[in-house]
């Protein structure tokens, strides 16, 4: 919204401070995540931090070729030259025994990194030796991983042929050995290790070997004639790893300060070697005292973290793990740093000896080829770590003084801990993530670094798979063996954070008990709510779809811990241990009865009615999935099952979409499982249908008679949707059979019962009707037996296998097909599913046979009279037609509508589904009419397992996996309303300034006063006929409703912004409109005269289009009388031969509260927060509401009626006596009521006949009358101002002010050549400024000013 605040108030901008912050502290309705999100998980990221093959090194070649004592003719070494050969002087004991001390040292080397691998030694041998070792080696290993080792120090080097050298057996010649016949012998997976000159020439015949083996494989694949095919097949070495010493032209170093076999002593003893070449550095006269001699004395053990060694051991793990986690492509890493212990060893030493080597010219080659690594930064701090070890080592070994730790980890974490608070968004993951690891090795350091490391996943799903590629899992996964408490919390959001990206670790964690250790925190009553409600997450992850999560969670007694908390005042968790609870027994019998034992379904009865719509909707989902198993039923099992499916019943006309959606999935549970009945019940409603005649429309009125019908034959009557408010919990088999028939009857005022399948409303006053309810005698009428009697298919309904349950499926038949009419399409639509699927098989597939009589039942019941199933109504009237459909299915809108008809659905449907009266009449027992399964064919209708998959498949919310989101997105992150510096927070700063200026505008206007209004500022055709306008009270729109849409109009630019379709069937019409958090992201309410309420956002975007936030019946009980008759929209006159009022709202801010009522008996309040009805006041009048209005202040409403009276309630008090004044001064239709805002507001009430009566709510008279024009057709009143405006019949505008002076009388258009204004059909003020907006039969909608716009 590009608004110049400049251009609203003219000069000025000063506003003051009180009223800019009264928008702040404004509740905003339908913001939650709820409304604003797509119910769906996220899309799950593939997840590469699994090895897919873990590997071991299982056998080790160590071939020795130094023949010591002769130097290789082609290298000239220089004197002195280096010598040591692990470690050992060949040349200070005889050759023979140094060559087996050298071997066996180099095995000892090789065994602490991979104690269990089969070590064999070759020490100076010829060509069929290495092959026998090799293919020994191999046949032992079978598909894990070999290492060959070679030192070539006492032979020439490698030939550019690929070939390296051995020994013939008398040691007179050295023998070539093809790297090609190595490759046959050792095949793959293998690890080459090459320590001699020109090393790298080895490699790169390696590759070229490998190349042409690839070939061969193809070649041969292709055409199995070629030789190639015929000889056995070389192993492909795709899988195998080099490491070699040099470059393909380099020598090894001769430097006599470093052993000869350099390059080993890097790969096999990195700490003994980095610290002699650290002393050799200038660098390390800086550490006085420090001697070669001397660190051979470091004290301690390597694999003993708490000693100087084993420290420096451990430091050195991380910094090469932490170099080479940053330098290396993420599948590189894992392919080499994770998939093998001893791989991941010599790649770590392997950067050691690429830093050490180069600094002698020496380039080592690995294949695969490693990003450079030598100047990492992380070197620094490594030679600072050795820095500090050596600089103690004087004091320690000579006065044994204590050793003091490394600061190391401690500033790691540190570095750590400033990435996290410092960072943008979008930046380079931290460097220190692998020290984390490392560090939660340390006890220590431990809860420093899991609090890190939770703060860190807290970023969001792509820091839980960085931590994962890592290797984090083992550790976290070990740490659950830990009984320290002060972990708990830690470990707890650590594993809610990654169970929220990968499920698949469900496995792991019941695999080693790790579901043990969540139980126990969930049971523990100290846990913070927020930890336990992780807690709950965690384990209805293990639980889901998991059998072995399930059998182990239910072994650890999680239905009973879930079960205690179910009332915990924390919403969040009661959500968790709800949805906990539906899936450890979705599809597992024996929890489901562990279920029964403890009566969970009765004790999640409460959170059907919770304040929170998530929690109620994961109740439903509970019940649902508890209703749900396929095991085999008994009377006892189906018991529970239709007192589930009453209560679940209950919740037909609740305020949330997600819960009614829920609702669909748990009754379509119910369906599956009680398939026959089902369809038994279904063919019945339709068999009746098509039996009955088709009547022409009755209309019933309130006094019980039949009243002519006044319109064409052809307009449908509707149906009645009822409400569920007084279904009784029954317990027992009989009490259930008696609430659902006292569900049956719906009773008008009058005592005459009308009764078809929808109309489910409960009346009050049956009982004083019709008797007791618990009386056998008594519950039917006469008329209501009479009517029974002739209806044909009555015994049939009645005798299908026992009265109650008969009854219950039918009443939940009902039920779905009152959610088939929804307002909220995705809630119709899944209906619609159920209903198609269910029909489709009663009607295809022959297996439920039609009952025609009773003596074919075995199990028949006496017919009890009880009116189930039938179609009752007055005497003499016969049976309303059905409507020809919803509006999603045939409505034939030209409109751009939003919700396009669904290409999957069959027309026809509407007729089965949507009506409540007796369904279609045309609808003929053909395939056609309904919806096939996607993989249903015509002939395998009778296989029931495809279809209870097809329903269970397709039937699904996704609301738990929505909720599950909630934890892979940050929670600790400030949210980006309360952050000042935030676009979001900006753009309502604007908003509330531009707000404050209209008021404050406003306000200078009315002391100003208004003397005339009738300047046109706007006039535009609109597509259909207003029914109802609004101005937006900030911003320059105005909302233009007809029958079934909206057009919005920016009036100052005078141009159309939008138009669509609201959604509501043909014959409903939109009656009432509200502006929702006006003052902020606005909302737009519509309520229609079938109680059905929708409210949409993103309209006048011009980038999005409108969409639905939220919709749902906020009055369920609209009487037939008013209803469906085909009348002109804009005539108020005789109202009684009209139709009503419709809807009408008064939509509260402050508190959130959305007052409903219309052509019903009550009030009804919602609360949108907790998108449920808290109220329904009796009107206490025989005559429909025409107009309310309230203020949050006193609590009071007014509301205006169609005798004439005028009412206020007040709604703290009970419904018996809130209604506190009644005034009768009129004694026609009150076409407006205003009640006045603030403590001393009068009631300003105005008839259709003119006179207008202001009261005091305190006192019992008016206080002041005056009469304005008769024969009103619409009226406002402007609440500031003190404006009337009226639009009559005869075709003009008069605006009085609060005095009854005419101020302005406006006949005729500007423009169009003065053309006269047609009949006015509404109009409505602005509520801040002078503006009064005018929509007349003639499609036209204008708008009239008090001054003249200045353009």
């Amino acid at each position: 919204m590009d608004v110049d605040l400049q251009n609203i108030v003219p000069g000025c901008t000063e506003v003051d401070e009180a009223d800019l912050a009264t928008d702040w502290h404004l509740l905003l309705a339908y913001m939650k995540k709820r409304h604003t999100e797509k119910i769906e998980g996220s899309k799950s990221l593939a997840q590469s931090w699994r090895m897919k093959d873990r590997m071991k090194t299982v056998s080790v070649a160590l071939v020795l070729c130094l023949n010591v004592g002769v130097d290789p003719p082609d290298v000239v070494k220089t004197t002195p030259c280096a010598r040591l050969e692990c470690w050992i002087d060949p040349l200070s004991m005889s050759p023979q025994k140094a060559l087996e001390t050298i071997g066996a040292n180099v095995q000892k080397q090789y065994e602490n990194w991979q104690p269990r691998a089969r070590y064999k030694q070759s020490l100076d041998p010829t060509v069929d030796e290495v092959k026998k070792l090799c293919t020994s080696l191999r046949r032992n290993a079978k598909e894990e991983r070999v290492l060959f080792h070679y030192n070539g120090h006492g032979v020439p080097r490698p030939t550019v042929n690929g070939e390296i050298w051995v020994f013939n057996k008398n040691y007179t010649q050295y023998i070539p050995l093809s790297i090609y016949d190595l490759q046959t012998w050792m095949g793959s997976p293998s690890i080459f290790v090459y320590d001699c000159s020109n090393a790298g020439i080895i490699v790169k015949s390696f590759k070229q070997f490998a190349l042409q083996r690839e070939q061969e494989l193809e070649v041969a694949a292709i055409n199995p004639n070629h030789p190639l095919a015929q000889m056995p097949l070389p192993p492909s070495m795709k899988n195998c790893i080099q490491l070699a010493a040099c470059e393909a032209n380099e020598l090894l170093p001769m430097n006599p300060d470093l052993p000869a076999d350099l390059f080993t002593s890097c790969l096999t003893t990195p700490i003994k070697i980095a610290l002699r070449w650290f002393c050799m550095q200038k660098s390390a006269t800086l550490v006085p005292g420090v001697t070669l001699d001397l660190i051979e004395k470091i004290p301690g053990r390597l694999n003993d973290r708490r000693t100087p060694l084993g420290e420096l051991n451990w430091i050195f793990t991380a910094i090469t793990d932490t170099i080479a986690w940053n330098v290396l492509p993420r599948d590189l890493f894992q392919k080499l740093f994770r998939q093998d212990l001893l791989v991941a060893s010599l790649f770590r030493n392997f950067l050691l000896a690429e830093r050490i080597m180069r600094s002698y010219n020496c380039t080592p080659v690995s294949s695969p080829r490693l990003p450079p690594t030598y100047m990492h930064a992380m070197w620094q701090a490594w030679d600072l770590a050795v820095d500090i070890c050596l600089s103690q080592l004087p004091t320690i070994i000579e006065e044994g003084t204590a050793f003091r730790h490394s600061p190391f980890f401690a500033e790691q974490l540190t570095a750590f801990q400033v990435w996290l608070t410092m960072g943008v968004e979008n930046r380079n993951p931290p460097e220190q993530l692998p020290i984390v690891l490392q560090v939660l090795l340390s006890q220590v350091h431990r809860l420093r670094a899991l609090d890190l490391l939770g703060r860190f996943l807290d970023l969001g799903p792509w820091a839980v798979s960085l931590a994962l590629s890592v290797g984090i899992f083992p550790y976290v996964l070990k740490l659950l063996q830990s009984s320290a408490r002060e972990l708990r919390p830690l470990l707890v959001f650590i594993w809610a954070k990654i169970l929220a990206v990968d499920s698949s670790c469900q496995a792991d964690l019941v695999k080693d008990n790790g579901h043990k250790y969540f139980l126990s925190v969930l049971a523990d009553p100290y846990m913070p709510a927020e930890h336990r409600t992780m807690t709950a997450f965690i384990l209805a992850v293990i639980v889901n779809s998991y059998n072995i999560g399930q059998e182990a969670c239910l072994q650890g007694n999680l239905i009973a811990i879930c079960l205690e908390q179910l009332n915990d005042p924390h919403p969040l968790l009661r959500q968790w241990v709800a949805i906990c609870l539906g899936r450890i027994w979705q599809n597992f019998d024996a929890a489901r009865w562990c279920g029964v034992r403890d009566s969970a379904h009765e004790k999640l009865y409460s959170l059907l009615t919770d304040a929170v719509p998530e929690v109620r909707c994961s109740a439903v989902f509970a019940l649902g999935t508890f209703v749900g198993n396929s095991a085999e039923r008994t009377d006892h099992s189906t018991t529970i099952d239709h007192n589930v499916a009453m209560m679940l019943a209950q919740l037909i006309n609740d305020g949330s979409p997600i819960v009614r959606k829920e609702l669909v999935v748990a009754l379509s549970h119910l369906v599956v499982q009680y398939e026959s009945n089902f369809c038994t019940v279904a063919l019945q409603f339709m068999e009746e249908e098509k039996n009955y005649p088709l009547p022409s429309p009755a209309s019933i009125t309130e006094a019980g008679c039949l009243t002519p019908v006044r319109d064409a034959p052809s307009t449908p009557r509707l149906r009645s949707v009822s409400s569920y408010g007084n279904i009784r919990a029954a317990t027992t088999a009989r009490n259930l059979n008696k609430s659902l028939q006292n569900l049956s009857l719906s009773e008008e005022t009058g005592g005459s019962i009308t009764f078809s399948p929808g109309n489910l409303s409960t009346s009050s006053s049956a009982s004083s009707t019709l008797g007791s309810p618990d009386n056998d005698e008594y519950i039917l009428s006469f008329e209501t037996i009479d009517k029974m009697r002739r209806v044909s298919s009555y015994s049939s309904l009645n005798s299908l296998i026992g009265v109650s349950f008969n009854s219950v499926y039918t009443q939940i038949w009902r039920v779905l097909l009152h959610l088939a009419a929804d307002p909220f399409p995705e809630v119709s639509d899944l209906a619609m599913k159920v209903l198609n699927n269910i029909a489709y098989k009663a009607t295809v597939n022959a297996r439920p046979q039609r009952i025609l009589d009773t003596s074919s039942l075995t199990q028949s019941a006496p017919a009890s009279p009880t009116n189930k199933g039938t179609h009752i109504h007055q005497v003499g009237g016969s049976p309303p037609t059905p409507s020809a459909s919803s509006s999603s299915l045939t409505n034939g809108v030209t409109k751009p509508s939003v919700r396009e008809t669904s290409s999957n659905r069959p027309a026809n449907v509407g007729n089965i589904a949507i009506q409540y009266t007796p369904h279609s009449h045309q609808f003929s027992r053909t395939r056609k009419m309904f919806d096939r399964g996607p993989d249903q064919t015509a002939d395998d209708g009778d296989d029931g397992v495809t279809h209870r998959n097809f329903i269970s498949a397709t039937l699904q919310t996704g609301f738990c996996d929505w909720s599950a989101k909630y934890f892979a997105q940050p929670v600790m992150k400030m949210p980006e309303e309360h952050d000042s510096e935030s676009q979001v927070r900006k753009e309502r700063e604007w908003r509330f300034l531009r707000n404050a200026l209209v008021r404050k505008l406003s306000h200078r206007i009315v002391q100003k006063g208004v003397t005339r209004l009738d300047d046109q500022i706007l006039i535009n055709r609109n597509p259909g006929v207003p029914s109802v306008v609004r101005f937006h009270p900030y911003s320059p729109y105005i909302a233009v409703a007809d029958k079934d849409s909206i057009c919005f109009w920016d009036w100052e630019k005078a141009e159309k912004l939008d138009y669509f379709h609201n959604g509501n069937p043909r014959y409903t019409r939109i009656t009432a409109m509200e502006y929702l958090n006006g003052h902020d992201c606005s909302l737009l309410l519509s309520a229609t005269d079938d109680g059905a309420i929708r409210v949409w956002k993103n309209f006048a975007d011009l980038e999005k289009n409108p969409e639905m936030v939220t919709a749902w019946q906020g009055l369920s009980d609209m009487l037939p009388t008013t209803r469906g008759l085909t009348r002109r929209v804009s005539i108020y006159l005789d109202r009684s031969k009209q139709g009503g009022a419709g809807m009408v709202v008064d939509w509260e801010q402050e508190t959130g509260l959305l007052m409903t009522s219309g052509d019903v008996r009550i009030i009804r309040i919602w609360d949108t927060d907790r998108e449920m009805k808290v109220q329904d006041i009796p009107t206490g009048a025989d005559s429909c509401v025409t107009s309310l209005s309230c203020d949050s202040q006193r609590s009071l409403i007014a509301a205006g009626l169609g005798d004439g009276s005028v009412r206020v309630y007040d709604r703290r008090m009970a419904p018996s006596e809130c209604r506190v004044m009644t005034y009768r001064e009129h004694n026609a239709w009150v076409v407006k009521a205003y009640l006045q805002k603030g403590q001393d507001g009068n009631i300003v009430s105005v008839s259709v006949n003119g006179d207008v009566c202001f009261f005091d709510p305190r006192m019992p008279e008016s206080v002041k009358t005056l009469q304005l024009v008769k024969g009103l057709t619409a009226l406002d009143i402007h609440p500031r101002a003190s404006l009337f405006a009226c639009g009559s019949m005869n075709q003009f505008i008069a605006v009085y002010n609060s005095n009854g002076d005419l101020i302005s009388n406006i006949k005729y258009y500007d423009g169009f050549m003065g053309q006269r204004i047609g009949a006015i059909s509404c109009l409505a003020f602005h509520p801040y400024l002078p503006h009064l907006a005018v929509g007349s039969n003639d499609y036209y909608m204008s708008i009239y000013s008090a001054e003249k716009r200045v353009r």
